[in-house]
């Protein structure tokens, strides 16, 4: 697991959880120099199943979506082992 770092007003990073198996908690990177989100894109990815907001030991949650199917169902939003975030454009 990791923990969301923290900037000088405690205010938390983005957390999500890994593609590989929507549970373990990964930071998401930034470009410091353009300061872009790190991103991965057309990449697919496995429901596990997680609808709830998982939180690290520090009790920050990860980053949420709504389903695009109903749009009702919370999603978390999952990253790569790398730090990026994935994404799917259309």
């Amino acid at each position: 697991m990791s923990n969301a770092a923290k900037d000088v007003n405690s205010v938390s990073t983005i957390i999500c959880p890994l593609n590989t198996d929507g549970v373990t908690l990964q930071r998401v990177y930034v470009n410091p120099t353009t300061h872009g989100l790190c991103i991965s894109n057309g990449t697919t990815g496995t429901d596990y199943g997680v609808t709830h907001a998982l939180r690290d030991d520090n009790g920050v949650t990860v980053l949420m979506g709504v389903s695009s199917s109903d749009f009702v169902t919370p999603v978390p939003i999952y990253a790569d082992s790398s730090g990026n975030m994935l994404t799917k454009s259309t």
